[in-house]
């Protein structure tokens, strides 16, 4: 008979027959309902089920399920119960955006529609405004939600979207296009087209655009419809780089008034941006509107604290937020874990006339 330590026994649990279950190297940790359903083969959402009793799983995955358990020894918490039994109300939100307004807005959205729907959330924030790595997503998912929310530019990162769907999680993503996931945005194209038929109306006829960040679709999309419509009147374009942030738009304000013919009027993707032009006129000392006309997309706080305050685009980013999280509620309950569906819903864009822009000082032919 063995009267010392089982050989390994410091590197994995013991079970309650006796028998030593190793365990991955590094540090230890207890074991979580992501194990077991990464050893059984199956969602977190199907373990959940098992431990919960739903008629609705299959015998032999039960059976599986149940015997990976055993195994692996796993005592279900509480937040493991109520992945199934409390989902609706269990939500997690992942944001990681530079742009203040937007996450503002946004929040304000988002906890004004859980609170309607007493759902709770659970917000999840990368490490410096970053993506969240990979083990921060996987203890969000172990909390039990079981729903998850994605600002942009998250909402739009497929290797986050694949981690949610490997645990077999419904997804609504914010201002962002994908094919798998609930999506809520506006029709950024036609938004920055009004916008530009805007400004062209007032006479403007070499319009400057500052683009957005390059990993979100609406930056491309605002794009397009500035290219299209100045194309359409037939009016000369510059074009310099920026990421949605102030700071981008004071570097790319800067570009487009050095050029030896600077716009009389320029369009930001954003309003963070607008105002970051909006700065760098004043410090040339340039009128806006008079000698520079500027505009913006979003119509968030920085719209109205600046002066002059800012014609923009209002995306009702309050709205856009609750819309996703009502429909990720009604995705949750309907699923069952069969699989989600994949909504688009578009929401309707006002643009907003202020003191920012106006007829150029002197009219161009």
């Amino acid at each position: 008979m063995q009267t010392g330590p089982l050989k390994g026994a410091g590197d994995g649990r013991r079970r309650n027959d006796g028998m030593i279950v190793p365990q991955p190297k590094g540090r230890r940790r207890g074991v979580t309902i992501i194990d077991v359903a990464k050893q059984a083969g199956v969602s977190p959402m199907t373990v959940s089920r098992v431990i919960n009793g739903d008629p609705g799983v299959r015998d032999e995955t039960r059976e599986l399920v149940n015997a990976t358990i055993r195994t692996l020894n796993y005592t279900p918490n509480l937040s493991a119960r109520s992945l199934v039994t409390s989902r609706e109300l269990r939500i997690g939100v992942i944001y990681a955006n530079p742009s203040a307004a937007f996450m503002s807005g946004f929040l304000a959205g988002v906890f004004e529609e859980a609170s309607a729907r007493a759902a709770q959330l659970i917000l999840l924030k990368g490490k410096q405004g970053g993506v969240p790595t990979h083990a921060e997503i996987e203890q969000l998912i172990s909390s039990g939600i079981g729903g998850v929310i994605l600002t942009p530019p998250l909402g739009e990162s497929a290797e986050v979207r694949q981690i949610l769907r490997a645990a077999g999680l419904p997804l609504a993503v914010v201002a962002g296009r994908v094919s798998d996931a609930i999506s809520v945005g506006i029709d950024d194209r036609r938004a920055a087209h009004d916008m530009t038929r805007h400004l062209i109306a007032l006479g403007h006829r070499r319009l400057g655009f500052i683009v957005g960040n390059p990993d979100q679709s609406a930056s491309a999309e605002r794009l397009a419809g500035f290219t299209a419509a100045a194309h359409e009147a037939g009016v000369e374009t510059c074009i310099a780089q920026g990421d949605f942030s102030y700071a981008s738009g004071l570097v790319a304000g800067e570009r487009l008034l050095d050029d030896p013919a600077p716009p009389t009027a320029i369009l930001a993707s954003n309003d963070d941006m607008a105002a970051a032009v909006v700065s760098v006129a004043h410090r040339r000392h340039l009128d806006v509107p008079r000698d520079l006309s500027v505009a913006g997309i979003d119509d968030s706080i920085a719209a109205t604290t600046l002066w002059p305050p800012l014609t923009t685009i209002r995306q009702p980013v309050q709205e856009l937020a609750g819309e996703a999280l009502r429909l990720l509620i009604d995705e949750m309950r309907a699923a069952q874990g069969k699989g989600a569906r994949c909504i688009t819903r578009m929401l309707e864009h006002t643009l907003v006339e202020r003191e920012s822009a106006a007829a150029p000082r002197v009219r161009e032919n």
